[in-house]
C-alpha cells in the first residue's frame, strides 16, 4: 500500500510517501496505528487521548474521504490502494 503525506504532515513525517506492507484484511485504522508506529511525530497530530482520528486529520483511500465511505476507518485495505494525508488548511 503507497501512504503520501501532504504539508505539515510530509513535514512531520520527513518523507514524502511510505510503502506499507499490510497483511491481508487489515483496515484503515490499522494502517493508522501502523504508521504512528513507525512515524511518531504524526501521533498527536492525527490521533486523540483516546486514540480516535482527530476530525480535521483529511484522509483519502483512493481518492475518496475515508469518513465518507460505507464502513469508515473499518474499510478494508488492499495491497495497491493509496491513503493520502492532508492537515488542516485555513486561508483567506
Amino acid at each position: 500500500m503507497q501512504v503520501r503525506f501532504y504539508a505539515t504532515f510530509r513535514s512531520l513525517a520527513g518523507t514524502r510517501q511510505l510503502d506499507l506492507p499490510l497483511p491481508p484484511g487489515c483496515t484503515a485504522r490499522q494502517a493508522v496505528e501502523e504508521i504512528v508506529t513507525r512515524i511518531p511525530a504524526l501521533r498527536p497530530h492525527w490521533l486523540d487521548e483516546d486514540g480516535r482520528m482527530h476530525a480535521h486529520v483529511y484522509a483519502l483511500l483512493n481518492g475518496a474521504e475515508v469518513s465518507t465511505l460505507p464502513d469508515g476507518w473499518n474499510t478494508p485495505l488492499q495491497p495497491e490502494d493509496s491513503l493520502d494525508f492532508f492537515p488542516p488548511v485555513a486561508g483567506g
